[in-house]
């Protein structure tokens, strides 16, 4: 049976009166905002704008293997709260990891009817510590069983089963990567630097309890000399670069340059390197301690010109939860590094972007077009048009609330925004034509689906 959903603010591209008719879950018409046909039952928004659902490529579910983290159904219901109608997985803090058909198969198993929206999974891309790359004839396979492209670690990312890869064992797996054409998403740091770096702390007995002793262990030029290198490898291979979570706005002109030069280069960033600055960062504060780190406020502002200029494509929340045990405060160099948000991303950012005169068009290119078109789901997500599902976020851009644990809805409330009185709301979240939240009462029936099944 036919409905219809009204605002007086749709996104089609920019917000304007209008109406959707959905029938079994498409998008049928977009019609005036009343020209409804009487014999169909409209939901009638208001004010509140309609945008395109929102997707996140950078989630770690962890389910199988560490639920205790996270798990499917926690982190799609956190995902729902959040706006988001679609998450993709990260192949680490699972177990086993996403490297082979066999653990993607492993991975489904666990999610069945646990999931409120729909997710994808990435593939790991993984070396074994010598010269060679160690799942590279399992990429194929990976992409064949669904897997939407590869993430592979410069560094040693924290787990022992997603081994990184030397720059000459990415270089070995560049022309399968140019042939398969999926996107490569790195951890764009060098151990190098980092080494160093801390070597020297440790050296003079720094106190890691003090942020700014965890801000110089990792320094930008890990970032910079990573990022340096895989644009020379992209440039002799020509495969696609995905640089994840960019902290450092001291790598935007060498960015820029690269994608002005036509490589295929994408970048994203992260509501915290956006919305907090190190400078506000508390001795001990460990909720705020992410990889690569958040930087300095002049930083932020760099940041910030980079997605104004669109040399920076989209935002990811990266959102990586760990029990509370993981996160004690005190030293930054013994807590887990990672930031739960998915539930708060969209308005964290939105709470910022308005300030600076950014518009609802430009958070759904950076939550839904841009990042469809990374996971391959441009042709059903990232703009609301006549054939495609009825996927939408409800949200209210004058709603003023506060973040409580509450309000958080993934498995253990950690959170850098615990506290915060933010500017703008997420109302409700609908998949193919159904509600999956609304005014923080959740279905309590899996929607989702696999989307790479």
């Amino acid at each position: 049976m036919a409905q219809a959903f009204r605002s007086n603010r749709v996104l089609l591209p920019q917000p304007q009166p209008a109406t959707l008719i959905v029938d079994d879950g498409i998008i049928t018409r977009i019609v005036a905002h009343d020209a409804v046909p009487p014999e169909i039952e409209v939901v009638d928004f208001g004010d509140h704008a309609l945008l395109p659902g929102l997707v996140d490529v950078h989630t770690h579910i962890n389910q199988p293997g560490r639920t205790e983290w996270e798990g499917f159904e926690t982190a799609t219901r956190a995902a729902a709260a959040g706006g988001f109608v679609t998450i993709v997985d990260m192949p680490l803090n699972c177990l086993p990891e996403t490297t082979s058909v066999e653990a993607l198969e492993q991975k489904r198993i666990a999610a069945k009817g646990l999931a409120y929206i729909d997710w994808l999974p990435w593939g790991g891309l993984v070396g074994p510590g010598d010269d060679s790359t160690s799942n590279l004839d399992d990429l194929e396979p990976l992409v064949d069983a669904g897997a939407a492209g590869f993430k592979c670690f410069l560094i040693y990312p924290g787990c022992e089963g997603l081994t990184h890869l030397s720059l000459a064992q990415l270089r070995r797996a560049a022309p399968t990567l140019a042939r398969l054409g999926k996107p490569l998403l790195v951890h764009a740091e060098l151990e190098g630097p980092i080494l160093e770096a801390s070597k020297a702390l440790y050296a003079e007995h720094a106190d890691w309890s003090k942020y700014a002793t965890y801000l110089a262990s990792r320094p930008d030029q890990a970032e910079l000399t990573a990022i340096r290198a895989l644009i020379e490898l992209v440039r002799e291979f020509r495969f696609r670069l995905h640089i994840v979570h960019l902290a450092t706005a001291q790598a935007v002109p060498m960015l820029a340059a690269a994608k002005a030069e036509g490589l295929p280069i994408t970048v994203e960033t992260c509501p915290h390197y956006l919305c907090i600055s190190a400078e506000e960062i508390a001795d001990g504060a460990t909720q705020y301690k992410c990889a690569p780190p958040i930087r300095s406020k002049a930083n932020q502002e760099g940041l910030w010109e980079a997605l104004r200029d669109g040399v920076i494509d989209l935002i990811a929340t990266d959102h990586s939860p760990c029990p509370p045990e993981m996160k004690p405060a005190g030293p930054f160099d013994k807590a887990w590094g990672g930031i739960a948000s998915l539930s708060t991303a969209f308005p964290v950012i939105w709470n910022e972007a308005h300030k600076r005169g950014f518009g609802l068009q430009d958070l759904a290119r950076w939550f839904s077009t841009e990042p469809a078109k990374l996971c391959g789901l441009s042709a059903t997500h990232g703009e609301l048009t006549a054939g495609r599902p009825a996927n939408f976020t409800v949200f209210a851009p004058e709603s003023i609330w506060t973040v409580t644990e509450h309000r958080l809805h993934y498995r253990h409330p950690i959170s850098p925004y615990l506290g915060r009185t933010l500017k703008g709301e997420v109302i409700a979240t609908y998949l193919r034509g159904e509600p999956v939240f609304a005014a923080n009462e959740f279905s309590f029936v899996a929607r989702g689906r696999d989307l790479s099944a």
